[in-house]
């Protein structure tokens, strides 16, 4: 996979994340949990991109590590919100198999 394929794909990856809380229409934790899983999906893709632009390689690793400590937290939030059952299985499952392909 290259560079720009990844950008697209990281992009579409906030996209069904927005689409997946726009549908929810959450309150009370459900809210609090969406906020944290629309920053931490968003920022994979934006950190991968300010990846691709790294001035040196030990600088592209440091990036690319927090691109997977935001996608790796995006997980956390989305198995948060299946464990409490605030959200059922075949909402998350796609977005945890997008995230992992």
């Amino acid at each position: 996979m290259d560079k720009t394929e990844l950008k697209r794909r990281t992009q579409l990856f906030a996209v069904n994340t927005i689409k997946f809380v726009e549908g929810i229409r959450p309150s009370g934790s459900l809210k609090i949990l969406t906020n944290q899983i629309l920053r931490s999906s968003t920022l994979v893709g934006a950190n991968y991109r300010s990846a691709c632009k790294a001035k040196s390689t030990a600088d592209f690793i440091n990036k690319i590590i927090i691109v997977e400590e935001e996608s790796d937290e995006s997980i956390y939030w989305f198995e948060l919100m299946e464990m409490s059952g605030l959200v059922g299985p075949h909402l998350v499952a796609p977005l945890k198999k997008k995230r992992t392909n």
